[in-house]
């Protein structure tokens, strides 16, 4: 448990919040419910051991904290309770709830202990990866996998890194329960689109055969379609999308656009992941909310979008 000042606001309360859940609890020394509450949240801290940190404001010594979150939730009585998470307030209570109503509120939030292991394997996983071991990376995201089944950033991620590996039948069995979610998962789809892909290169014709073929027949949409998985299918993004292109340029409504989906799953496939949000700096007055997180340009992503909005607008 920390008290949040002026002093302290970034750093134990933003800053924080990037790396676990922290619970504000305003209160004031004079409110009967705050003395009832208080004890409670300190008992959850414990019980939840340190997956969330349960942080105080005394709002008679800290008004002008206290007034700005009251007025951001349009509260004006306390107890008053405000759930950080990634730099910003996401949500919050008002009262001496009941123990079972509060753990109910913690965990909508709080990471179970399975999901913390889980992340931790993703972090190994990330380093080893790093590191030049890409089988000791696939086998910890697996173990974490195993330990959180249900999260799909994990197995997306996994998905990816055993589609790089060449390991296409496993990569098919740890996606089939991202299927469904890839009508309105914009990387779930573009996850399945370079699966099948890599299935499809299996049965693929040889480069020759398919440059032969095209240099025959510039129209041969299928054959460059063909193509164009191929290099995919190989991690050759850029020549992949130059083949869509063509197509594209000819005719935009090919094959129920399935040259524009495979265009769009490359550029979902080169984008980098956002980076965790990082805190507001201190520019000498509050500011409850931190700033958005953003991703550095990629020129090649970039050009190859622009080229894209060419062809279709």
């Amino acid at each position: 448990m920390i008290d949040i000042t002026l002093q302290n606001f970034e750093s134990d309360l933003i800053t924080a919040s990037l790396k676990q859940p922290v619970l504000l609890d305003i209160w004031a020394p004079w409110c009967g419910p705050c003395k009832t509450l208080g004890p409670m949240l300190e008992k959850l801290e414990v019980a939840y051991a340190g997956r969330f940190t349960l942080a105080k404001l005394d709002s008679e010594a800290q008004p002008e904290i206290a007034g700005q979150l009251s007025q951001a939730f349009g509260v004006r009585s306390i107890p008053f309770c405000v759930m950080f998470l990634g730099g910003q307030p996401v949500d919050g209570f008002v009262g001496a709830l009941p123990e079972a109503q509060i753990r109910a509120f913690l965990d909508k939030h709080v990471p179970s202990t399975e999901a913390l292991a889980a992340e931790e394997e993703v972090q190994e996983a990330e380093q080893l990866a790093a590191g030049g071991d890409p089988e000791a990376a696939l086998a910890k995201l697996s173990e974490a996998l195993a330990l959180a089944p249900g999260d799909d950033a994990i197995r997306a991620d996994y998905v990816k890194r055993l589609l790089e590996a060449g390991r296409t039948d496993d990569a098919r069995r740890i996606y089939e329960p991202l299927v469904p979610k890839a009508i309105v998962d914009v990387r779930a789809a573009a996850l399945g689109l370079w699966l099948e892909a890599c299935e499809a290169a299996v049965h693929a014709r040889p480069l020759d055969a398919l440059n032969a073929a095209l240099a025959a027949n510039k129209r041969d949409f299928a054959a460059r379609f063909e193509l164009a998985q191929r290099h995919v299918a190989e991690q050759r993004y850029t020549e992949a999308m130059d083949e869509l292109l063509e197509i594209l340029m000819r005719d935009k409504a090919w094959g129920e656009e399935r040259a524009r989906k495979l265009y769009v799953a490359v550029l979902e496939i080169l984008t980098k992941p956002l980076p965790k949000p990082a805190a507001a700096e201190a520019k000498g007055t509050l500011e409850i909310a931190g700033r958005s997180a953003a991703v550095a340009s990629d020129p090649v992503v970039d050009a190859y979008r622009r080229k894209l909005s060419m062809v279709l607008f």
